[in-house]
């Protein structure tokens, strides 16, 4: 059984494209979700399709960074997967987990991936302390009612 996994990291974005391509190389099940691939927290719909994965099943993503964004979580999944003989691979990159060079590729994309998210972080960490600096960074807004 071919299954496909497809995730956006807020719900503003669209899962169209992803969804398409999965369908187009034969994924029987897609599971999607809407959240943030930076922890394993709320992947409510990857970890049901990890539990539910068989021996001779393949789990199939367009892009590695749509599985996960740590290095860590990468590597469990991997090994999850290959402790069950359940194959991974990705429509836009060269990725086969039942190969040596697979494995290998595999291993650089989450180190890019998790290389980006981490920059990321340190932007907006840059743009916050600025705007502090300039008086226009205020916090969010207070959840609840100061006078109550």
């Amino acid at each position: 059984m071919k299954y496909g996994y497809a995730r956006v990291s807020s719900k503003g974005q669209d899962l169209t494209i992803q969804l398409e391509a999965l369908k187009k190389v034969g994924c029987e099940t897609i599971r999607q979700e809407k959240t943030s691939g930076t922890s394993m927290k709320n992947r409510d719909e990857l970890n049901v399709l990890l539990e539910f994965a068989r021996k001779g099943d393949e789990i199939v993503v367009t892009r590695i960074d749509r599985l996960a964004r740590s290095i860590r979580d990468l590597q469990n999944i991997v090994h999850m997967l290959d402790k069950k003989g359940v194959k991974l691979s990705s429509t836009e990159q060269n990725i086969d987990t039942s190969t040596s060079s697979g494995k290998c590729f595999l291993d650089m994309l989450a180190v890019f991936a998790e290389f980006e998210t981490n920059l990321r972080a340190e932007r907006q960490a840059e743009g916050i302390k600025k705007a502090k600096e300039q008086g226009k960074y205020k916090g969010r807004r207070a959840s609840i009612d100061v006078d109550k």
